[in-house]
């Protein structure tokens, strides 16, 4: 199995949605690249994000961009839908440099690729969040989210 952290807006829909992809083994809730080691306080420079565990007999980091790519607006910085804040920015963070490289093909294969705000980092630091942050929309469907609904659902 292989790590990557994907952010994209507020963490609840993205969870919803990469945990429904072929080839994710399993996602938690969290925060990316911040300055302090812990969840108290702000989020001093995080982004909110999913920490993705795949098989990459089965997906590749280039089909997750493709995935990520569907549930964000990648020209926008730090907002997606009504969340509004550096905590929403767009990336892609990992420890594997391969990673950051096969991410970054991904971006500059597309012919707006200098419009593009997705980071594309070598992971920092990650900080899990708190309990009530993991699967929220599975506990809580109804709960305010940028991802349509129709998306969410469409690899399940």
């Amino acid at each position: 199995m292989e790590t990557v952290y994907l952010a994209g807006g507020c963490l609840w829909g993205v969870q919803a949605f990469i945990k429904t992809l072929p080839g994710v083994t399993s996602t938690e809730a969290g925060r990316a690249n911040g300055t302090n080691d812990g969840l108290d306080g702000e989020y001093d420079g995080y982004a909110e994000c999913v920490k993705t565990e795949f098989d990459p007999s089965v997906t590749s980091i280039d089909a997750l961009m493709g995935h990520l790519f569907e549930i964000i607006d990648p020209y926008s910085v730090d907002q997606q839908g009504e969340d509004v804040g550096r905590k929403y920015r767009t990336g892609v963070y990992s420890e594997d440099p391969k990673h950051l490289k096969e991410a970054e093909a991904f971006i500059r294969r597309r012919k707006d690729y200098d419009k593009i705000a997705v980071e594309v980092l070598p992971l920092t630091n990650y900080v899990r969040s708190a309990e009530e942050h993991q699967d929220r929309l599975d506990r809580c469907p109804d709960d305010y989210c940028h991802i349509p609904k129709a998306i969410l659902t469409k690899y399940q």
